[in-house]
């Protein structure tokens, strides 16, 4: 008991910290979600973040025998339903204040920083009147289920992802949506501007998304996605926001120029001599994906890899073409972390679980929420794990680190040395072994120390 105690009262203290580190009542009243009346949007916002850290969702807690919350489902959903409130901003103001100040003073300027684009099925297949609720396609399963498409884009230096920014996508078919749009909603509000987007193609929200993350100080160099948004009109598109592509290739009836033809990619793999052996990139080459709007040549190059699962190969994609092919491959291994996003976010922080809601507005609301959450507990792992946190004590010991390299080097030129000194004359190896002494009594006492061997003498 005295350990449960001791944990909920560490989870709260944690989520205090954050709060205040990370001026949240700030970000919110940047956001347009301010005190009209009652609750301050602030309590209302720490009630619902530290809901899935009690094990309950809202029904449960304020139900429960040992409930001491003043704030009623109403208050909640008053919150949650706000059409003025927007929680894109906010998202874009919390992840770069995070990036700026605590993530990127840990990490180097040399590693590259990326921008990583995927979605994923908002699963609300038991729902029927959820506004804008639509027909979705499920790529895991390959077969459409009732939801919303989960567009995202997050940031990563290698070691951190944090999720940026994201759209809610009901379907652009207009057949496929299963409950219309609210038709009395200001159009002016954000609300509105919200619904307007979830109806458009994901390919043009997925540059604007990356456009206003840019315009709100989070930079990166390069941009990973599948091969779900490997269009060539996308890929060119990003270019113009000044963003290099790495991206998976998937054999469609595109065509690439190479060496005066157009192929597609199954006509280009063949028409490449491939690497002997097991080599695990198979082959390279330069083409051409099409013309700028200056009417230049937009040139990309394309890796050939094995595929591990069978014998077939995956071709992946960079508009960087002065990158070596490794590099190609390494960066996007890092794609992978936004799948671990999805999962943390789905399975251990209530993502699309934790509220009813038949609000498009509350659902954009509470995605936010859950996304705060993961921000909170990524910045959490990474000063709990990554030595840099602690400081001068860090670079103090990077110091002793490189005093002992430079000692075990210079230990073994001397062993070496001595071995030398063995196979010449007495007579010219007694002088020489005067100046290596004079040398060794010239070094200073704090590596004299660390030397591996006493003594110097002949």
């Amino acid at each position: 008991m005295n350990q449960i105690v001791s944990d909920v009262v560490l989870c709260q203290n944690q989520i205090d910290s954050f709060f205040v580190n990370q001026r949240i009542a700030l970000l919110l009243k940047q956001s347009n979600m301010s005190k009209k009346f009652g609750v301050s949007s602030m309590v209302v916002m720490r009630f619902i973040f530290s809901l899935v850290f009690t094990g309950k969702n809202l029904f449960r807690y304020l139900h429960a025998s040992d409930s001491v919350s003043e704030i009623g489902k109403d208050t909640v959903y008053r919150f949650l339903n706000s059409t003025t409130a927007n929680w894109r901003k906010f998202l874009h103001l919390l992840s770069a204040a995070v990036i700026r100040e605590q993530i990127l003073p840990l990490t180097s300027d040399k590693t590259p920083k990326v921008f990583i684009v995927d979605d994923s099925l908002y699963n609300r297949n038991r729902s029927k009147k959820v506004e804008l609720l639509s027909r979705v396609h499920d790529h895991n399963e390959n077969r459409f289920l009732v939801g919303f498409r989960l567009l995202t884009l997050g940031w990563s230096d290698g070691t951190t992802c944090l999720p940026v920014s994201f759209s809610l996508l009901s379907s652009a078919n207009e057949k496929n949506r299963l409950f219309p749009m609210r038709d009395d909603i200001d159009k002016r509000t954000n609300g509105f501007k919200r619904r307007c987007e979830s109806v458009r193609k994901s390919p043009q929200v997925l540059v604007e998304l990356v456009t206003q993350a840019k315009a709100a100080g989070i930079a990166a160099e390069y941009i990973l996605f599948d091969s779900w948004f490997s269009f060539p009109a996308t890929i060119i598109r990003l270019l113009e926001e000044k963003v290099q592509v790495i991206c998976m290739l998937k054999a469609m009836k595109t065509t690439y120029g190479y060496q005066g033809f157009q192929l597609t990619l199954n006509e280009l793999y063949k028409s490449l001599r491939k690497r002997t052996g097991r080599a695990k990139i198979l082959a390279s080459c330069v083409v051409t994906l099409g013309s700028a709007a200056d009417g230049s040549a937009i040139m990309a190059k394309i890796v050939f890899v094995r595929d591990r699962s069978r014998r077939n190969w995956l071709a992946l994609l960079s508009t960087d073409v002065h990158l070596a092919d490794e590099e190609i491959i390494k960066l996007y291994k890092r794609r992978w972390d936004i799948e671990v996003f999805f999962k943390m976010t789905k399975s251990f922080l209530n993502l699309a679980k934790e509220f009813q809601g038949r609000s498009y507005d509350a659902l954009v609301a509470h995605t936010t929420i859950v996304f705060t959450r993961y921000i909170m507990l990524a910045v959490s792992q990474r000063m709990t794990k990554d030595p840099r946190t602690l400081g001068l004590l860090f670079h103090a010991g990077c110091d002793e680190l490189r005093q002992v390299s430079f000692a075990e080097a210079l230990t073994m030129l001397l062993g070496l040395f001595q071995q030398v000194l063995k196979e010449i004359p007495v007579s010219i190896a007694g002088r020489i072994q005067a100046l290596l002494d004079s040398f060794v009594a010239g070094i200073p006492a704090m590596l004299q120390r660390m030397l591996l061997i006493p003594a110097w003498k002949y």
